[in-house]
């Protein structure tokens, strides 16, 4: 079955936690973080007092790990099997003359069970994995194993509060009356089936209708909440304060208040992006990358970083930019 996407799914509980606005934000700004930055591979040598880098010439696959995709699209979707299930997997799909990987394709983590470990906790790579009931040769699998425990593991009851809140609010939207209290002040009494066919009809009728017909024996009375009260406005702004906490994001990243916390530059809010949220999920994956079973003894793998919290840097040489002489180039130029 690998390959053949048609049968792929990314699991019904990544799907209902990407419905809800502040977890699908804090996913897509670590993903594209992660998805800009290029791989690069090196190799350490002792200098006398420490360990000194030496970048080297990259293997084959470190500029595409998949021949039919961008690694800005595989490494975001790696990211987003780690976030949202704590593990990812990468299927090697042909090998170079040394045995090592040349190149990969994903295994999307809701398709794949392992019978040796059932999570939500994952301790090391499975020796048993079975993907769409197929089983895999452990030895032809990359596995991602976060020390962050997968967001729909950690607090299911936040996801759901949301989606509840969403819903809420959707009804309290759908009808420009306010909601109210029904009344009947004569005639025959009516049973309680009649009294809630009553309200029924009614409420089809008001979220249809700017106006609303009642006979002398009915009243209805609107109650005092406002609309920002209606919509659960701070409700709302509460729950996504706690998707915050749980996608392990900077809050005003999600445009919540954050009341006197503020930042001073966009080099500082990418810092802190990349730190607090993106920095344990990259090391995830350049560490894993730098395993034996992927690139020869002695070898590693990291991210480029530098490149992404760079205040300014022409993209082409990936130099810094002086602001004055940008200014100065664009005078001249008018």
């Amino acid at each position: 079955m690998v390959g053949q996407y048609y049968s792929y799914q990314e699991g019904a509980a990544r799907n209902a936690a990407m419905s809800v606005a502040a977890i699908s934000r804090a996913r897509d700004l670590m993903a594209s973080v992660i998805g800009c930055m290029s791989l690069r591979m090196y190799q350490e040598m002792w200098n006398g007092e420490r360990m000194e880098r030496t970048y080297v010439p990259p293997r084959s696959w470190l500029r595409r790990l998949d021949p039919v995709l961008p690694n800005s699209t595989l490494l975001s979707w790696l990211f987003d099997d780690i976030f949202f299930y704590g593990r990812a997997f990468l299927y090697i799909t042909s090998r170079t003359a040394d045995g090592l990987p040349a190149t990969f394709t994903r295994l999307p983590a809701g398709t794949v069970t392992t019978q040796d470990q059932s999570g939500p906790v994952f301790f090391a790579p499975s020796k048993e994995v079975y993907f769409q009931g197929g089983y895999m040769n452990p030895d032809d699998l990359v596995q991602f194993i976060s020390g962050i425990q997968g967001i729909v593991y950690q607090s299911p009851l936040v996801v759901d509060i949301a989606l509840k809140l969403e819903a809420a609010r959707g009804r309290n939207a759908s009808s420009s009356i306010p909601a109210g209290v029904l009344k009947q002040t004569g005639g025959e009494p009516l049973s309680g089936s009649e009294l809630a066919d009553l309200a029924a009809s009614f409420n089809a009728a008001r979220a249809t209708n700017q106006t609303a017909a009642l006979n002398e024996f009915l009243t209805y009375t609107e109650t005092s909440a406002l609309p920002d009260k209606m919509l659960l406005i701070a409700a709302s702004e509460y729950q996504a304060m706690e998707c915050a906490r749980l996608t392990n994001t900077p809050p005003y990243l999600l445009g919540i208040n954050t009341g006197s916390y503020s930042y001073q530059s966009s080099t500082q809010s990418r810092a802190d992006l990349y730190m607090f949220g993106v920095k344990p999920y990259a090391d995830c994956i350049a560490e894993t990358l730098s395993g034996n079973n992927v690139v020869p003894r002695g070898t590693f793998i990291d991210f480029d970083t530098e490149a992404y919290l760079m205040d300014n840097y022409a993209v082409d040489t990936m130099e810094v930019a002086d602001p004055v002489t940008i200014e100065r180039e664009s005078t001249v130029d008018a």
